[in-house]
C-alpha cells in the first residue's frame, strides 16, 4: 500500500498555501540553528520517528549540499548575532569516535566557509591538543570556564555553537546569550515525548490544508512513566500498557487492510545514539526479558537512569537497496530548512528494525540520487515540521 505516494500531487497543488503557512509559523516560532530527523516511509505512513537537536553526522552529508548548508548557517548566525566574527564549537568528549570527529571537521568547514573564525574544544578535553579523525588530527583549543564564562585561549568567543547533547547536567560556561542551540534543549531536561506532543498540532494543521488524516504523517506513541524495570510490578504494568497499545494499532491496521503485525518500539524517553531501544510485538516479551536484555533497555548515555519510556508505533520502511537492505532517510536541517539528506542502510536489520546500530552504513544523495525521488517532498515536509516543533519545545521549557 503506497497511499501517500499516490497523493504526492497534492503537495504540488497546495505548494503556495503550504509555503505561506510555513512562513507564517517561522515568523512566530524560533526554529533551531540546526537539527536532524530520522524519517520512516512505509508508503501508507511517512513520519518522523526521532528528532535530534544536536546532529553529529554532518560528515555524512553530500558535498554538493555544503554551499547550501553554509548559507543557511550564515543566515541564522547573522540574524541572531549580527556582530559575530568568531564561532566556537562546543563538542562532545568523544575522543575515540572518529566519525564524530569528522562531523566536527565538517562543521568547522561550514563555519569557516561562511566567513567566520572557528575554534573547537570544551573544558573536559583539557590536555588534548587534537583529536584523531578518519582524515587526520583535528586541532583543539584550550578552553576554561572563568566566572561561568567560557574562555578560549583566555578570550571569550562571540558565539558558541553547541554540538553536545548535554546528557549530564554539570557543564559550565554556557550561560552566554550567544549559545545555540539553547542548552535547555539538552537531554538533561528534554524528553523525546515532548517533541511529538508539539509536533502533533502542527501535523494536524498541515493535514487540513492537504486534506488527509493526520495519522498518515504521525507516529503513534504514548509515555509509560516511572517504570523501574528491575521490579516485577513495573514490568507487568509496562507489558499491560504495551498490549493495549498494540491492540489499538492492530484495529487500525485491519481497518486499512494492512496485513501487518504491529510492532512497537520501547525507547528511553531521553537520550540519543540509538541507546535504550527495543522492538516488541507483545507485552509478554518484556516479561520474558533476560537480565542482559533488560540492562540493555535500561542503558542510558552517561550516568543517567532510565525510568520513563516512549512507546512508539514501529513504522516499517519500504525503501530498500538493490540487494534488499532496508533504508531510511536522515534529514539534516539548518535554520528550519531541509538542507541535506543522507540515507541509513543496515544489511543486518529488517524493514521494521532499528537501523541505527553499529552495522549501519551511510549513503549520500550524490551516491544514490534515486533515493531523492522517493517521496522526497513528503520527507522534507515532515522534517521541517519537526524543526517547528523543536522551536515550540523550547518555548514551553522557557515558560515552565
Amino acid at each position: 500500500m503506497t497511499y501517500l505516494h499516490e497523493l504526492s500531487n497534492r503537495l504540488e497543488e497546495k505548494r503556495d498555501e503550504l509555503i505561506a503557512w510555513m512562513n507564517e509559523k517561522r515568523s512566530t516560532i524560533q526554529v533551531p540553528i540546526y537539527g536532524s530527523v530520522d524519517v520512516r516511509d512505509a508508503g501508507w505512513k511517512i513520519a518522523v520517528v526521532d528528532a535530534n537537536q544536536f546532529p553529529a553526522g554532518f560528515n555524512n552529508t553530500s558535498d554538493s549540499d555544503l554551499p547550501h548548508l553554509t548559507n543557511r548557517i550564515s543566515e541564522h548566525i547573522q540574524r541572531n548575532n549580527p556582530d559575530c566574527k568568531w564561532v566556537h564549537i562546543y563538542p562532545e568528549s568523544h575522543t575515540r569516535n572518529q566519525g564524530y570527529i569528522e562531523n566536527l571537521r565538517t562543521l568547522c568547514k561550514l563555519v569557516e566557509s561562511a566567513g567566520y573564525r572557528c575554534t573547537v574544544g570544551n573544558p573536559e578535553l583539557d590536555g588534548f591538543s587534537s583529536l584523531n579523525g578518519i582524515h587526520g588530527p583535528l586541532p583543539l583549543n584550550q578552553v576554561e570556564v572563568v566566572d561561568d564564562v567560557l574562555m578560549v585561549n583566555g578570550v571569550q568567543p562571540d558565539f558558541i555553537l553547541l554540538n553536545n547533547d548535554l546528557t549530564d547536567e554539570g557543564l559550565q560556561g554556557l550561560s552566554s546569550a550567544h549559545v545555540l542551540p539553547n542548552p535547555q534543549m539538552g537531554w538533561h531536561k528534554r524528553k523525546k515525548s515532548m517533541h511529538f506532543e508539539h509536533l502533533r498540532p502542527l501535523i494536524e494543521e498541515v493535514c487540513e490544508i492537504i486534506d488527509i488524516e493526520p495519522w498518515y504523517l504521525l507516529c503513534d506513541s504514548f509515555v509509560s512513566e516511572k517504570k523501574c524495570l528491575e521490579k516485577e510490578t513495573c514490568r507487568v504494568k509496562l507489558a499491560e500498557e504495551v498490549d493495549a497499545f498494540i491492540a489499538l494499532l492492530s484495529e487500525r491496521y485491519q481497518s486499512l487492510g494492512l496485513e501487518r503485525e504491529p510492532v512497537v518500539y520501547v525507547k528511553n524517553n531521553r537520550g540519543t545514539y540509538g541507546l535504550g531501544i527495543m522492538t516488541v510485538t507483545s507485552g509478554q516479551q518484556l516479561l520474558n526479558l533476560s537480565n542482559r536484555k533488560m540492562k540493555k533497555l535500561m542503558y542510558g548515555k552517561g550516568t543517567t537512569d532510565v525510568e520513563d519510556f516512549l512507546i512508539q508505533e514501529g513504522v516499517p520502511t519500504l525503501m530498500r537497496t538493490e540487494e534488499g537492505f532496508p533504508v531510511e532517510p536522515v534529514v539534516y536541517l539548518v535554520d528550519g530548512d531541509a538542507s541535506s539528506w543522507f540515507y541509513r542502510v543496515n544489511p543486518k536489520r529488517n524493514d521494521i528494525g532499528n537501523l541505527n546500530s553499529p552495522s549501519a552504513q551511510f549513503v549520500t544523495s550524490d551516491q544514490e540520487p534515486a533515493y531523492m525521488t522517493h517521496a522526497h517532498n513528503w520527507h522534507a515536509l515532515v522534517a521541517e515540521l519537526s524543526m517547528l516543533a523543536m522551536g515550540l519545545e523550547l518555548e514551553a521549557m522557557k515558560a515552565s
